[in-house]
């Protein structure tokens, strides 16, 4: 009897965890989550990882995305794609970093057709598929446009160059141009006439399309332009909004009254979002995540540093110290996910695809970098796989790269040729350059560059002339 007892003790335990037993593997067993579940992915453009109140912010008001991290789960050291646009939104579509992305940089480049994204995968499981934001991933004409990459409808920018004006005279609808009555540019990307504001118009566009599919499974990706700058308007005068809010009487400068009311109009618009959810009765068969594609600009006369928008991170957008590429992001899914839990768990963009393939009981390509963190969104950290390390490089007029491999991180500059290692345990704003004492985790580290590096024809290092 006591033998029967020890049999099934071990049985038990091999079931829930596997292990290796004359050559027989038990897996894990599968999730217990809900059959598919609705899936909304919000993505703000420039957002920093202190820029919400449940990040440390201090002075700009975000009451509902607070709301939604207490109500769910926020991460701690979760990573965009790349530190500026375009290569971000590839890593996040594709589930590739971007030593082995089809666009590593703000380049102009489109994806081509055999690129399989996460609208694709999700579209094949049976999923509605929408987007409503800005897309940077394809122009006019090209394989890369979002009706030719898994998306059922599609409405907003294709070029992100076009997507710095908040007030353009036409954006897209599916492949056709749709025009903005009451928007006039006087040239490219400056408007001198404004009528209708963008990030209110794609709000529009996701509640009813949110509306339409409250019966099926849909996917809507929302990634939003606020609070990116306009970069072609004169200086200091770069952040367009169509009203200061609750900032009008601070004694600010206007730059900086623009970037707060943008963020709090993002907010607003996220908590209209999830209160029709609950309208619909369809809040807690939905899964919302928020994030952003990467850190706070300098741009436009905006100041990181003002409402210290990168939080206790060094750096911003363009940089891949981690004010750069970490980003604030949560999650929620009533019932699902625990509320106000907090995560430590390492994550970037490129795992988001297959998380969602998961969720959607969809296939992800086998090819690819990510790995599922749905075990981490469900409460189960225990069958949680982790990357070896996380990579970024990025090209825009020097060759940078990035690895984090544990609390270890190495930036390294190929113009300047500088090679930094920082211990982001003891050090997480990147003070004090740790490479001269621990020579072998540097080397280490060194190595993980070169070999997530992948050559590419359109993407050349920079070389010294």
């Amino acid at each position: 009897m006591k033998s029967k007892i020890v049999m099934m003790a071990a049985f038990v335990f091999m079931a829930i965890f596997g292990v290796v037993l004359g050559g027989i593997v038990l897996p894990d067993p599968p999730p217990a989550t809900p059959e598919k579940p609705n899936i909304i992915f919000i993505m703000a453009d420039d957002l920093g990882y202190g820029d919400l109140g449940a990040y440390g912010q201090l002075v700009i008001q975000t009451p509902h995305l607070d709301r939604m991290a207490l109500e769910g789960m926020r991460f701690t050291q979760a990573y965009a794609g790349s530190t500026v646009c375009a290569p971000s939104r590839c890593a996040l579509m594709t589930g590739l970093h971007t030593g082995h992305a089809f666009i590593r940089g703000n380049g102009g480049l489109s994806l081509p057709d055999e690129a399989v994204t996460v609208a694709e995968v999700l579209q094949s499981a049976g999923y509605a598929t929408a987007m409503f934001g800005k897309w940077g991933l394809g122009s006019e004409g090209t394989a890369g446009i979002p009706n030719r990459q898994g998306f059922d409808e599609f409405f907003g920018y294709l070029d992100q160059m076009h997507a710095h004006t908040y007030y353009p005279e036409y954006l897209w609808r599916n492949q056709e141009r749709f025009p903005l009555e009451g928007n006039v540019e006087s040239e490219r990307n400056v408007a001198i006439e404004r009528a209708q504001y963008s990030h209110d118009l794609f709000t529009m566009e996701a509640l009813n399309f949110i509306d339409a599919h409250r019966e099926d499974p849909f996917f809507l990706y929302l990634p939003y332009t606020i609070p990116h700058a306009n970069n072609e308007r004169a200086k200091g005068d770069g952040m367009e909004v169509p009203d200061f809010g609750a900032y009008a009487n601070e004694s600010w400068p206007e730059a900086q009254k623009g970037h707060a009311a943008m963020i709090s109009r993002l907010d607003r618009d996220v908590g209209r979002i999830m209160e029709s959810l609950k309208t619909l009765g369809i809040d807690k068969k939905t899964l919302v995540i928020f994030t952003s594609d990467n850190g706070p600009h300098r741009e436009g006369g905006a100041d990181p540093e003002f409402f210290d928008s990168s939080g206790p991170l060094r750096g911003y957008k363009r940089s891949l110290y981690e004010g750069g590429i970490r980003v604030p992001a949560i999650a929620r899914w009533p019932g699902v996910i625990e509320a106000a839990s907090v995560s430590d768990h390492r994550w970037a963009f490129w795992d988001v695809l297959p998380t969602l393939a998961e969720l959607g009981r969809a296939q992800a390509p086998a090819d690819i970098d990510g790995i599922s963190f749905l075990p981490t969104l469900l409460g189960e950290s225990y069958r949680q796989s982790e990357h070896e390390y996380l990579y970024w490089e990025f090209h825009a007029g020097d060759f940078l790269q990035g690895v984090r491999w544990g609390d270890w991180k190495a930036v390294r500059s190929r113009r300047t040729g500088s090679l930094e290692l920082f211990n982001l345990s003891v050090d997480p704003g990147e003070g004090v350059d740790a490479s001269q004492k621990n020579s072998e985790i540097l080397e280490k580290l060194e190595r993980f560059m070169e070999e997530a590096h992948t050559p590419s024809e359109s993407w050349i290092p920079w070389t010294p002339e």
